[in-house]
């Protein structure tokens, strides 16, 4: 098995794996600064901020050869015997100086810029940076160029040139180009056509310095105010990893979270600004009943039970948009009362048909998280899952009294015409985001949860089961589907996403392999199956 040392640490690198000195040095602990790496990108190697040295060990004598260059870890393929320094003098005053050129000509608005506070080169300043400056601070502003979907700060640029591989190699658009040369070189686009693509805020997220802002995001918030949590974007059935950033429980800024099973390091923008419905203020915040008056969340569980045994034949409309958990529970609650009744998928929302970008990155028609496992639940307590039309047929025959409907669409998903079909049940239960025309026919109008205020998991389009914690606690007034049905089932104590889902793993085969804490890129659910 090859060897490499890399500081005196011996790293075995499994046959066939190509690795350059910066992926390599960091399997041993050791992290190599850089500004144009980026591992899912092309390698440029030019901002030199990775510089090391290299040499090779005699495999005979043991004796090490240096090279007398430096040369630039991220374009090093590491091989047996190769012998890599990145703590020496020489590599210390080549990264002082890369830094020292860099702030020659970078403007000094660290106060007013979005990066602060998770800047490359102001990190890399202060711990390879030189002592002392020895040039005048100049310029003190930045120009600003408006190139479509982002804002560019044009003297903050350190021309890494990760924005321009990204258009190039990930979104296929190739909108962005450098301009000039030598120490006249900028980022720009063609006159007439802007950055505008879906994938266009990952320029951002790449950006080491803070030369690419997010329009949505600039100026709003100082980054050290905001807590970061691990969620799942529900824009499509993709499932992407994401972080939810979020400061006393509002939600201001989405971001990619790598996942190389899901998304790699991407998102699109449909999901990186699907969070404004989360605080809009037409949202449901109390349970109503059908004369529009509020009801008190202690007594309503007791209530709903009453109202559910007494209603008649029962059925229930499971949102693609509830977490498996919920969708669990809610099952539970309505086959504990009908033993027969139908439970049907919710509408699934689609849209036009699957992009792909020439980098691997999908956006799925089909836009809802959770329909594989919504299906995979009721399949459990049903032969089969009802479709919504199918429900609605048997709502004209008058073959259900009752119903319960789960919503958490974000935008308006059913019609009067289809919710007209629900008025002559003897109970409606709506559970919902926002009003609606269904929501006004309800016998009992539930507010509804969002989806960084959800704990649970969620089933994506290629059997990954991903499960996350709630990023922010609901408005006043709100109580999650899960803590609800958790109330419904008798319960004790607060509703706890991780035993259900042990449940669920003892019950459904389908689930079998999440009986173990869910890893944080997830678990393949279908290879399970495979192998049983």
């Amino acid at each position: 098995m090859p060897t490499v040392i890399i500081d005196n640490h011996e790293l075995e690198i499994p046959a066939g794996r190509r690795l350059n000195g910066i992926e390599a040095a960091r399997l041993v602990g050791v992290e190599i600064p850089h500004y144009c790496w980026h591992p899912g990108l092309s390698v440029a190697g030019s901002c030199r901020m990775c510089l090391v040295e290299v040499g090779t060990r005699d495999q005979k004598t043991g004796e090490i050869a240096m090279q007398p260059k430096l040369a630039p870890a991220c374009n090093t393929i590491v091989a047996d015997n190769m012998v890599l320094v990145t703590n020496s003098e020489k590599v210390a005053r080549a990264r002082a100086m890369v830094e020292e050129d860099l702030l020659l000509r970078h403007p000094i608005d660290c106060p007013i810029c979005d990066k602060a506070g998770e800047c490359l080169l102001q990190d890399y300043h202060f711990q390879y940076g030189q002592a002392e400056r020895r040039a005048d601070l100049r310029p003190f502003t930045s120009r600003r160029r408006d190139l479509g979907d982002v804002t560019l700060f044009v003297d903050r640029c350190v021309m890494c040139g990760r924005c321009v591989r990204f258009a190039r190699e990930i979104s296929g658009t190739c909108e962005l180009m450098v301009t000039g040369r030598g120490a006249r070189a900028e980022i720009d686009v063609v006159t007439g056509f802007p950055l505008s693509n879906k994938l266009s805020g990952n320029v951002v997220d790449l950006c080491p310095v803070g030369a690419l802002g997010d329009k949505d995001f600039l100026y709003r918030q100082r980054v050290w105010y905001l807590r970061s949590h691990r969620g799942v974007c529900t824009g499509c059935s993709t499932g992407c990893s994401i972080w939810i950033e979020e400061n006393q429980d509002r939600v201001w800024r989405i971001k990619p979270r790598e996942n190389p099973l899901v998304n790699k390091w991407w998102i699109c923008n449909d999901g990186r600004y699907d969070y404004p419905h989360v605080h809009d203020p037409r949202r449901l915040t109390q349970p109503t009943g059908r004369n529009g008056s509020a009801i008190d969340w202690t007594a309503l569980p007791n209530e709903l039970n009453r109202s559910l045994g007494e209603a008649g034949r029962l059925a229930a409309v499971i949102s693609p948009f509830l977490t498996v958990e919920e969708a669990y529970l809610l099952c539970k609650v309505i086959r504990g009362i009908d033993a027969e009744a139908p439970l049907a998928v919710g509408p699934v929302p689609e849209v036009g048909e699957d992009e792909r970008f020439p980098g691997g990155f999908t956006i799925r028609a089909e836009k809802c998280p959770n329909r594989r496992g919504v299906e995979a639940v009721i399949a459990h307590f049903a032969r089969r899952a009802t479709t919504f039309d199918e429900l609605l047929a048997e709502l004209d025959q008058d073959a259900v009294q009752g119903v319960w409907v789960s919503g958490g669409y974000k935008h308006e998903w059913i019609g009067q015409a289809t919710a007209a079909r629900f008025e002559r049940l003897n109970l409606l239960v709506v559970q919902d985001l926002f009003p609606s025309p269904l929501g006004e026919r309800a016998t009992y109008l539930l507010p509804g949860a969002a989806y960084p205020e959800r704990e649970g998991s969620y089933v994506n389009c290629a059997d990954r089961l991903q499960s996350v914690r709630r990023a922010i606690r609901p408005p006043a007034g709100v109580k999650t589907e899960g803590s609800l049905c958790w109330e419904l089932l008798g319960r004790k104590g607060l509703y706890n996403a991780r035993a259900v889902l042990d449940e669920i793993a003892r019950e459904i085969l389908y689930f079998s392999v999440a009986v173990e804490p869910v890893p944080e890129m997830g678990i393949d659910l279908k290879a399970n199956l495979l192998a049983g």
